[in-house]
């Protein structure tokens, strides 16, 4: 199997969403399941049925977590030593060639991109055309309504 890249933080919000999940929501569910046999009649139970699927949908979740935190590879983006380029775990700063805007991104993994907290994934076309490249560069990044043209403004290890 494929290991998955991950930051610090993002390995540590996987762990904690397992202990929620083992902790909390497996408990509640598993509480709701009893309340709703209490009932009685199970075939017509609609509060039963919910909860058997709801539990299901969490079990999937625990075992897809757990998955993920045996093949995950933690990369520690303030131990790299990559003389200001950018890689994973690095938050670069761009400017738009074309329409002076900035924008900042962290390159994080597939778990952890979330673009409303610019966090876009390593896979994604944006970070394919980073990676290597350093402060004063120019990338182009080959979006679905055509190229787009950046300088890279600024490269931080944080």
């Amino acid at each position: 199997m494929d290991s998955i890249p991950m930051t610090v933080d993002g390995a540590k919000a996987l762990e904690a969403e397992l202990l929620n999940l083992k902790d909390i929501e497996r408990p509640r569910i598993v509480e709701e399941i009893a309340t709703a046999r209490a009932h009685g009649d199970l075939k017509e139970n609609a509060e039963y049925h919910a909860a058997k699927e709801e539990q299901g949908f969490i079990e999937g979740r625990i075992k897809e977590v757990e998955s993920k935190l045996s093949r995950m590879q933690v990369i520690d983006v303030t131990k790299l030593n990559q003389n200001g380029r950018c890689v994973f775990g690095t938050t670069v700063c761009l400017l738009n060639i074309e329409d002076d805007s900035e924008i900042t991104y962290q390159i994080v993994g597939e778990d952890e991109a979330d673009i409303d907290r610019n966090k876009i994934s390593c896979h994604s076309p944006i970070a394919s055309a980073l990676m290597g490249n350093e402060e004063g560069d120019e990338v182009t990044v080959k979006a679905p309504r055509g190229d787009i043209v950046y300088e890279i403004l600024s490269v931080e290890y944080l």
